[in-house]
């Protein structure tokens, strides 16, 4: 004996009915019986009907004539002409009945749950008739049974319980004493005592075919349906999700109470109990192994079987210090909730006794407020207790596994993945059987904790990396193009997807869940919307998406500004922009503290340096527990090209042009040459050290003429023309000594200062060649001899991959 389950999407429309017709050839030599739910989508129009009907909207008319339509038409389809008129005479005789029952409830304008019930419960009556008939015109024997006379419950209309000791004897003399062999059975349906027409709650009809399968001892059941098994979790959310070829009973039923829709929590229960295993199947892929569902062994390594969430819950908090050392307080508040019929999903309260929270239906709020009011009246009157506290739109999401108990850690992981993730935790659970962990957060954050969740304990072959670029000019197209360069490398060596999910630049901007295709960014980015900063942002927060990490290639102030806000989501941010880590000390100071409290990463490895570990060798030294004495560099690349390449023989603005096209500058060359690039740098450093330095505080001795500042770019260029006699003596009174010019930065007893030096041959900076930047490190453990980090300090190639190696930093923590 087997019983077998059909959904409602298997059993949508006579192509797939046959498709169901096939799967049952195989158990022709069993002893069958087939539970099937309502067309698909029907159960939800025959619930708008009676909700119209009691609102006295004659429009439920139309929606009634819908539905007979398309069962007429299905069995039309199904069934051969000549064989056609029995059923479709049953249908419009069903659908006769149907229509005198609405149009009592729209001249009553009333809709009891009673009524209700015997509405929607034409769904299946329909369906399973449908099937029967089918067979019977095929000349295979199957018997309708009208599940009302088998399937006994009590009176709690739409989510009736089921008396198990009558039903079981009801359904096993009905079976054991037919000679048929098929039978075919509504879902979802039952009857009272009275024989009025009960249901099952929603999603009933996996719950029929355990009740039919414990009743008979059946050898299995299977729940035919439109996925491929139980998943690790919801793969709307998780594309990456995997089929779960064994689970248990327990892990089952935690699955499906905190959510997962493959199977329908009560259906366990009967089936459990006799040690009857179930399968979940995909009808529209019978060949694919499904889940086995059974007293299952553990495997080794398999301490997570899945993670679930269920949405729409509320909060409700009981707290007071009245509460503390008084027994009752509990009982009152689960009375008051019981007497309402208000189901409890989750309960956490303090060992303090000072509060308790109860995670319930939303759509039970109202009345759990007023019930539970109602019940402390006194004490809430008397100060002792507050008034019920309510958080919506909150959601649970739990982590279940047979074998959590027995490895430590489990909690530790979870919770440190999602506060990475910037995911509040508003209570806790676990049961006493350490079968799972639940926590209640926002609604909003759901799938973001359910996809990190899924990242860290099941996603084994790589991790996902959602990256916003801005400013995609000379450095974020060089960027750009190593990601796609390195793509294959990542996923193979590193287990990392970096997917770029925005991009912008002053003009464009393109955000795309997806990803943006690495090979056609620039198209996408001009055909996109038009560039508003705000927006930009907002876009990037709202699509929560985890592990986000945004990039700042720009030498924008306003983008500057905004990494508060990203910081605060917990976004990682990657900044090849200095402006903001050279901006008033307090804001440097406020963006690491926010780093550090939404467990972000704020990272600027580029802002000194290009490509070199300048900022990473400083923090190491710091971290180890050096202390720094004194700092030398040179660090403008453009600087340092300049001055090596300027002999006297050719214009010194020739030289800086010629750095200005090779990309070594600032769009403004005057930023580097006047010094101020380089004031920036040695703060930075200075800050890194623990230094509470400002700008103002830095001494800069500059080497170009005060002309020189005025009017545009082009203005400038022209005034260094004028002014190469004073760059022709500069040259020359070094040169006399046999030295060179470097432009240097030094830190040292918390002073900071930068300008034109004359290097002998003796010196560190004197060897250092193009573009090359060059820092010395003096601690307490390299007191004469300087820990050096020398290499090309300026280009787009160069600044790109230190941005990039940042971006990577980010996904290894």
């Amino acid at each position: 004996m087997r019983v077998l389950k059909f959904g409602g999407t298997s059993v949508a429309n006579a192509d797939n009915i046959k498709k169901v017709i096939n799967i049952l050839e195989q158990y022709s030599q069993d002893k069958t019986v087939v539970v099937i739910s309502a067309l698909g989508g029907v159960t939800d129009l025959l619930i708008k009907t009676g909700t119209l009907a009691a609102n006295k909207d004659e429009a439920y008319k139309e929606v009634l004539s819908e539905l007979e339509k398309r069962h007429l038409d299905t069995v039309k389809a199904l069934l051969p002409v000549t064989q056609q008129s029995s059923c479709l005479s049953k249908v419009k005789q069903q659908f006769n009945e149907l229509d005198e029952i609405c149009e009592g409830v729209y001249r009553l304008n009333e809709l009891s749950p009673r009524t209700r019930d015997r509405i929607i419960s034409f769904g299946e009556l329909l369906s399973s008739q449908i099937v029967a008939d089918y067979y019977a015109a095929t000349n295979q024997p199957c018997e309708w049974l009208d599940v009302r006379k088998l399937i006994r419950t009590n009176n709690n209309f739409g989510f009736a319980a089921v008396d198990f000791d009558v039903t079981n004897q009801l359904i096993a003399d009905k079976v054991n004493a037919s000679t048929t062999k098929l039978f075919a059975a509504p879902g979802f349906v039952a009857a009272n005592a009275d024989g009025h027409t009960t249901t099952l709650g929603r999603g009933g009809s996996d719950y029929t075919a355990a009740i039919f399968a414990g009743a008979l001892q059946a050898e299995a059941l299977e729940i035919w349906t439109d996925v491929n098994g139980m998943m690790t979790a919801d793969p709307r959310w998780v594309p990456n999700a995997k089929n779960i070829a064994e689970i248990s009973y327990q892990e089952a039923m935690e699955l499906s109470h905190f959510g997962a829709k493959v199977i329908y929590p009560p259906t366990i229960q009967p089936v459990m109990a006799r040690q009857i295993p179930v399968w979940v199947k995909n009808t529209f892929a019978p060949q694919e192994y499904g889940t086995l569902i059974r007293n299952t062994p553990s495997v080794e390594g398999e301490f997570i079987r899945g993670i679930s969430s269920m949405n729409n819950i509320a909060l409700l908090s009981l707290e007071g210090s009245g509460m503390i050392g008084i027994p009752g307080f509990s009982k009152r508040l689960f009375e008051a909730l019981a007497k309402e019929e208000i189901n409890v999903i989750l309960i956490t309260q303090s060992s303090s006794e000072h509060a308790i929270c109860v995670a319930i239906n939303l759509a039970d709020v109202e009345k759990a407020v007023k019930a539970v009011d109602l019940a402390f009246e006194p004490e809430i009157k008397a100060g002792k207790v507050d008034a019920l506290k309510v958080e919506r739109n909150l959601s649970i999401i739990a982590l279940v596994g047979d074998q959590m108990k027995s490895h430590p850690g489990i909690s530790g992981k979870m919770f440190g993945v999602l506060g990475r993730n910037g995911i509040n935790v508003r209570a806790i659970a676990q049961g006493s059987s350490e079968r799972n962990i639940s926590a209640v957060i926002s609604f909003n954050d759901a799938k973001k904790a359910v996809t990190v969740l899924h990242e860290a304990f099941f996603e084994f072959e790589y991790k996902n990396l959602n990256v916003a670029i801005t400013g995609v000019g000379n450095v974020g197209g060089k960027l750009l193009d190593q990601l796609a360069q390195q793509q294959a490398y990542l996923q193979q060596h590193l287990k990392l997807k970096v997917k770029v999910v925005a991009l912008a630049n002053s003009r464009k901007m393109l955000l795309k869940e997806e990803g943006i295709a690495l090979d056609n960014w620039k198209q996408e980015l001009d055909n996109s919307a038009d560039m508003q900063l705000d927006e930009f942002v907002a876009g990037v927060v709202a699509r929560n998406l985890p592990n986000t990490v945004f990039v700042d290639v720009t030498a924008n102030a306003d983008v500057a500004q905004i990494y508060g806000k990203l910081l605060s989501k917990s976004i990682s941010v990657v900044a090849c922009n200095k402006i903001a880590c050279s901006s008033p000390y307090n804001y440097y100071q406020q963006l690491k503290s926010l780093a550090a409290a939404y467990n972000a990463l704020f990272l600027f490895e580029t802002n000194v340096g290009a490509g070199l570990p300048v900022i990473g060798t400083l923090n190491d030294l710091l971290r180890s527990g050096d202390r720094i004495n004194r700092m030398q560099a040179v660090l403008s690349g453009t600087l340092n090209f300049v001055f090596n390449n300027y002999d006297g023989t050719r214009p010194f603005a020739e030289v800086v042009r010629q750095a200005q096209a090779e990309g070594y500058t600032e769009p403004d060359p005057r930023l580097d040459l006047g010094g101020t690039d380089v004031m920036r740098k040695i703060m930075i450093l200075a800050r890194e050290a623990g230094e509470q330095l400002e700008m103002d505080d830095i001494s800069n001795t500059q080497f170009l003429p005060a002309s020189c500042f005025d009017g545009s770019v082009e203005d400038f260029y022209q005034e260094m023309g004028k002014q190469e006699a004073h760059f022709q003596k500069l040259y020359k009174e070094a040169a006399d000594k046999g030295c060179k010019l470097k432009f240097v930065a030094t830190f040292e007893n918390g002073k900071a200062s930068v300008g034109l030096q004359h290097i002998p041959p003796a010196s560190d900076f004197y060897h250092l060649y193009g573009k090359d930047n060059i820092v010395l490190f003096y601690t307490q453990r390299y007191p004469e001899q300087p820990l050096v980090v020398k290499g090309a300090g300026a280009g787009a190639d160069v600044t790109a991959s230190g941005v990039f190696a940042d971006i990577i930093r980010t996904a290894r923590v």
